[in-house]
């Protein structure tokens, strides 16, 4: 009786074992002999917001200067060549809208002689009021600076009159037959810089002085950027003037990327290309080399850093939100013959 149990016993053992090898066999932890990895699930992803539109900022088009070098005043003693003893005076003050000049239009620093051999004016000193608006507007539509346009000058009360009253005609047989000096009888406007065949009698500071006795630049103030301790070596932003539309104008230097005022400082250029051809009824080139007109230049945008009006929009030392204004160049037009300003 016993052992009929301890056999039963054994066979239950080996039933229960077989069953156990089994189930092993059919989907417990193993796998053809290997080990079966956990399956992780991953949760479902969230969807993604929608990107945040990026609106470019508008650019502006309207300005406030009246925090500017204003009130500005002072005056300077100097030998102005065969005039003498002179004393310059300038004083800009500030309204509600309007920044004035009072000046008598006398630079402050040293300049060359006059009379000379291009320019047989004396310096003489002027009556100068000038007013330009303390919120310009830039404008789709540029207007001329000079005689019968809009005016602009220098800090010290010096006008910038880029043109000359030169012309020629078409039919000249030499140059000398040019009127340099009231334009009569000729329609190709002459340039006083960049050309060796008309002499103007500019001083270092491509300035001469106008029948009127009124001393006035031509291009590149240099006495200014000297006189502000600017040179290649140690370059800056310099504000020299304003133009009549209210917006300011820097000579020379401006940083590489406008809008970044740690950006290096380079040589601002202007964007007018010479031309190789000469126009259509223009004095031989022979004559008159190309370079020497006003229409032997072309406004041809991105050859430089300007535009038409050799200005831009950027920061500036004294507008670090940005402003546009207008730059004295040592490449043509040498200053603004337009401006933008409302």
């Amino acid at each position: 009786m016993l052992a009929n149990k301890s056999r039963s016993t054994r066979l239950n053992v080996l039933a229960l074992s077989a069953i156990l090898y089994s189930l092993s066999g059919c989907g417990g932890d193993e796998v053809g002999g290997g080990t079966i990895p956990p399956i992780t699930v991953a949760p479902t992803p969230s969807p993604a917001p929608p990107p945040t539109p990026i609106t470019p900022p508008p650019s502006p088009t309207g300005y406030n200067t009246a925090a500017v070098l204003c009130p500005l005043s002072g005056s300077y003693q100097g030998v102005y060549s065969t005039s003498g003893i002179l004393t310059s005076t300038w004083s800009w003050v500030c309204s509600g809208t309007a920044r004035s000049l009072v000046a008598n239009g006398l630079p402050n620093h040293a300049v060359g002689t006059f009379p000379n051999a291009g320019n047989p004016n004396l310096i003489s000193s002027q009556n100068v009021n000038f007013a330009a608006t303390l919120t310009p507007v830039l404008s789709a539509v540029t207007r001329k600076i000079g005689p019968g346009g809009v005016s602009a000058y220098s800090l010290q009360g010096v006008k910038f009159d880029p043109a000359t009253a030169g012309t020629c005609a078409g039919t000249i047989t030499a140059a000398s037959q040019c009127n340099l000096a009231n334009g009569a009888g000729g329609t190709w406007a002459v340039e006083a810089l960049g050309q060796d065949t008309f002499n103007f009698g500019e001083d270092s500071n491509n300035a001469h002085v106008q029948p009127s006795g009124e001393y006035h630049y031509h291009g590149m103030p240099e006495a200014l950027l000297t006189n502000s301790g600017v040179t290649d070596t140690s370059r800056k932003m310099l504000l020299v003037g304003w133009a009549g539309d209210g917006f300011p104008i820097y000579a020379r230097y401006c940083y590489s990327d406008p809008n970044n005022a740690n950006s290096a400082l380079k040589v601002c250029t202007g964007s007018f290309v010479k031309d190789t051809v000469a126009d259509s009824g223009r004095p031989s080139t022979s004559l008159v080399p190309l370079g020497a007109f006003t229409s032997d230049w072309t406004y041809t945008a991105g050859t430089g850093d300007l535009d038409e009006c050799n200005g831009r929009t950027g920061v500036t030392p004294e507008f670090p939100n940005g402003i546009y204004y207008y730059m004295a160049t040592d490449s043509y037009p040498y200053f603004s013959r337009c401006v933008k300003g409302a």
